[in-house]
């Protein structure tokens, strides 16, 4: 008994450790933006924020002009953070839903449809998962340039758009495990494959589903060596593109540490608000999907 007991203060002391390391970067980012620019580096070792401000949350938003922002700590450049924010939701919006949507689709002919070479061709789109992400960059770049899509939305969006290996891989899994005398009894009465796949398996996975679109958003708002390619443009920019142009405007080549982790955990509130409110989703979801 004493063993057990002993194995389980253990435990509970190694989740209390790992998770500290994972969440002290956060708050550490949190203590930075709430620091005024100058205690940053006066204090660098006080744990709680030395010289407190929202200042650096106001610069950040555009609430205060250059000359405020200059006294303030900051170096007068701002992020015109609400223009920003519209285009990373209409992106990673476009991207969540369409990769969804041609996921699904995909995933049910794979998992309920008969038709020649299905376990082959399945096998050869998840090879797809051993090719780096990086070297598809250059062709989809000539692809995007030459459609003249350079500084739109449907540029950022398009390699993401239709589907990728994961997501069918993982919605695959999950349409497997769905009744099959429910969709015989449908067909019995005459209803086509895709009635089926409308109004009885999408209704029945939408947990997978909304699993598979938090994910997918959550990536698309972090994304950033594609957006700075083809979205550099102010009209279309994203929010983690605008973070990183704005630590290169600090003064003197010196970020503005302050305003930019402000402007990081301004980033940060959408994605960490959604997976709170849809967390416990997803893990259920991902644990009851497995693996076949």
């Amino acid at each position: 008994m004493r063993l057990s007991r002993t194995a389980r203060i253990l435990f509970w002391i190694a989740v209390v450790v790992i998770a500290v390391v994972t969440l002290f970067p956060f708050y550490w980012t949190l203590r930075t933006a709430l620091t005024f620019p100058r205690g940053v580096f006066a204090h660098p070792t006080m744990f709680l924020p030395p010289e407190p401000t929202l200042g650096n949350f106001e610069r950040v938003l555009g609430l205060v002009d250059a000359a405020t922002s200059v006294s303030l700590g900051g170096s007068g450049q701002k992020i015109n953070f609400f223009i920003f924010l519209r285009n990373s939701i209409v992106v990673s919006t476009l991207i969540t839903v369409g990769q969804t949507f041609f996921s699904a689709a995909a995933a049910y002919a794979f998992a309920r449809m008969r038709f020649p070479l299905r376990r082959q061709i399945f096998g050869l789109y998840l090879s797809a998962l051993m090719v780096p992400g990086i070297v598809l960059l250059i062709p989809n770049f000539i692809l995007v340039k030459t459609l003249g899509w350079l500084d739109t939305y449907q540029g950022i969006a398009a390699p993401a758009f239709l589907m990728s290996p994961f997501a069918v891989f993982f919605l695959r899994q999950f349409f497997l495990g769905l009744s099959r005398e429910l969709e015989e009894a449908a067909l019995v009465e005459g209803a086509g494959r895709v009635r089926i796949f409308f109004q009885i398996a999408i209704p029945l996975s939408a947990t997978a589903l909304a699993t598979l679109a938090v994910i997918t958003f959550i990536y698309s708002w972090n994304d950033y060596l594609w957006p700075l390619l083809v979205g550099r443009g102010e009209s279309v920019r994203m929010l983690t593109v605008a973070i990183g142009i704005f630590r290169q405007q600090g003064a003197q080549n010196i970020p503005d540490w302050a305003g930019l982790m402000a402007g990081t955990t301004l980033a940060i509130l959408p994605t960490l608000v959604l997976f709170l409110a849809l967390g416990k989703r997803v893990i259920n979801s991902i644990g009851f999907t497995g693996f076949r």
